[in-house]
């Protein structure tokens, strides 16, 4: 109890006054707009691959962007195939509908994008929300997918009193959003990240700008997708290649919950990472060198199957 209150404290001390920064981005890989048919205009990073190679679709988590969940292992994942990384719909630059925000209109959109760019079926690497939506998108359009990679992501959101209590919550954010994020909620999660990553400092401005592009009413719309998420009835007829990255210190997504999607997909392998929900920020090493584990089990077990 000591440990969360000081930690609670630490958290909501006051802001130090500075100087404004530009929000100059790390190096990051070429993107672009595609016209994806029957879907809009979708935002897209790319990193070649080699003729042969697997395609990897990255999906990124709630209110995050590609950029700002992936930025740190762009480079990693890319080491074993086509890297494709999307803003998800209502996301950073990702497409605007007039369509509320649904997983399975998110997992349309990404497999869409593999259609239009003949780059099907791919592995997909989802974390947290992007996990969900790559499972769905195996059970809609299954030709799409060649294998999966799970990180903080459960079997359901809500099986226990109090996740249904914290995704209730969540799913209430909508009347908050609307009057945009406060500034001063993501300036002191972003300050405690980089205290405990400093690398992050110099991307601090960049980071700011870059998650406070998504589009309230879509995010908030996202959260409520997530509080009726419920895989267990599909989980079980997976038959692709799967790899569950579980974060072994995730509050959000409790590391029981990751296993128990482990144990519902046949043969799914597990990697364990020393690392919490946020881990994609404060401890980038360790999550790079889980995904690339986990990336190159499923790679591996295409390669052996073709």
């Amino acid at each position: 109890m000591g440990d969360r209150l000081t930690a609670f404290r630490q958290f909501w001390r006051k802001l130090e006054s500075v100087d404004p920064e530009a929000p100059i981005p790390p190096e990051l890989p070429p993107a672009r707009i595609e016209h994806v048919p029957g879907r809009g205009e979708m935002f897209v990073r790319e990193i070649p691959g080699q003729p042969g190679d697997p395609t990897i679709l990255l999906l990124h988590g709630w209110t995050l962007t590609a950029d700002v969940n992936w930025f740190t292992v762009y480079d990693t994942v890319a080491r074993h195939g086509r890297v494709l990384a999307i803003d998800q719909r209502g996301h950073g630059r990702g497409l605007r509908s007039e369509q509320r925000f649904t997983l399975d209109a998110a997992a349309d959109d990404a497999a869409a994008l593999l259609r239009h760019l003949h780059a099907g079926p791919a592995i997909i690497v989802g974390f947290s929300m992007g996990g969900s939506v790559g499972l769905v998108q195996w059970r809609r359009q299954p030709d799409t997918v060649a294998g999966l990679v799970l990180q903080s992501t459960g079997l359901q959101w809500r099986a226990s009193f109090r996740e249904r209590v914290l995704w209730t919550g969540m799913a209430q954010v909508e009347y908050g959003l609307r009057f945009g994020t406060p500034r001063g909620l993501t300036e002191r999660y972003l300050r405690m990240a980089a205290e405990q990553q400093p690398d992050l400092k110099p991307h601090l401005p960049w980071l700011k700008a870059e998650v406070r592009r998504g589009d309230p009413n879509s995010i908030a719309a996202s959260s409520r997708a997530l509080s009726a998420f419920d895989a267990s009835d599909f989980a079980p007829s997976i038959d692709v290649p799967t790899a569950v990255v579980v974060t072994q210190h995730d509050h959000l997504i409790r590391p029981r919950r990751q296993r128990e999607l482990a144990r519902a997909i046949p043969h799914a392998e597990v990697v364990e990472v020393d690392a919490a929900h946020n881990g994609w920020m404060v401890k980038p090493d360790e999550v790079a060198g889980a995904l690339d584990k986990a990336v190159g089990l499923v790679a591996a077990r295409l390669a052996s199957a073709s």
